[in-house]
């Protein structure tokens, strides 16, 4: 009896100490910091954080500093007696104007992070986003480029109940679309986010924001990829029950394979009729593919 019970005990304190450790190990690649990412406004964002982020650390390291130091050295056990304050115009004056200074400092390279970030001026090109109940369409204005891009068809196939299918078989699960956003590097490209039905947010974290697309509103936003790859991101804004299966893939090559896809894209539209696909007729055309997605 005593053996059994000293075997239980130690099960029990085996398994505590197992879950004491899983957190760590779960979060052993999960990075608390903003990324960097791969453009100028992404970067500027980063310098930013990181720089407010110091402030921050130095205040409260000197405020908790004085304080601890203040509570230790001068308690009622070692015979500390309360001091007497009376105003004092100095001292106010003082506490006024250091947080001041330091407030200032702060907002100016907020203000032109915000300025930064607002201009849109300038651009190479520009790409209308429409979110739909639960795809993207990306128009390619003034080059005749339309199309909408929705979850990958395996994906879509694996997440559904009693599908059979294996998810971790699957590369990029739920994170991979059929169509992807392609733009070249070093093009400041201008993007103009709306919305058809509900009000949804396109999110790519590696180019810095996220702007939410608003029925019958544009947001405008810009970004210039200084490195060529592939990005991910998502819907960042609950838009109903697909609201998870709405991904977005943005892909950055050089402004040679750029022209090329470009070229391809505009002969497969016209050989389709499809240089521009009202948005209604999108919609009818492909409502019974959303009715598949229970």
């Amino acid at each position: 009896m005593t053996f059994s019970i000293g075997s239980e005990r130690c099960r029990k304190l085996a398994l505590a100490g197992s879950l004491w450790f899983m957190p760590a190990i779960a979060l052993a690649d999960w990075d608390l910091n903003l990324p960097r990412g791969v453009t100028p406004y992404s970067n500027t964002i980063y310098d930013l954080h990181m720089l407010i982020t110091g402030i921050c650390v130095v205040i409260a390291v000197v405020v908790f500093g004085v304080l601890f130091y203040s509570m230790f050295t001068f308690r009622k056990s070692k015979g500390a007696v309360a001091a007497q304050w009376h105003e004092s115009t100095k001292a106010e004056i003082i506490w006024t104007i250091i947080p001041f200074l330091i407030l200032v400092g702060m907002a100016v390279p907020a203000t032109k992070a915000l300025i930064m970030m607002e201009d849109v001026s300038g651009a190479d090109m520009t790409i209308k986003i429409t979110g739909y109940q639960w795809k993207w369409q990306y128009e390619y204005l003034g080059e005749g480029i339309s199309f909408f891009s929705t979850i990958t068809r395996d994906a879509n196939a694996a997440r559904q109940r009693g599908s059979g299918i294996d998810p971790t078989t699957i590369d990029h699960y739920l994170r991979d679309v059929d169509k992807r956003v392609v733009v070249p590097v070093g093009k400041k490209i201008r993007y103009l986010t709306t919305a058809a039905d509900v009000i949804h947010a396109w999110w790519v974290p590696a180019l810095g924001w996220k702007r939410d697309a608003i029925p019958g509103f544009i947001n405008e936003s810009w970004a210039l990829i200084e490195e060529t790859g592939v990005y991910r991101g998502q819907c960042a804004e609950l838009c109903g029950k697909d609201h998870g299966y709405m991904p977005i893939v943005v892909e950055a090559v050089s402004e040679e394979d750029y022209a090329k896809w470009t070229q391809e894209m505009q002969a497969a539209q016209a050989d389709a009729g499809q240089s521009w696909i009202p948005a209604a007729t999108a919609v009818a055309e492909r409502e019974p593919e959303r009715d598949t997605r229970s």
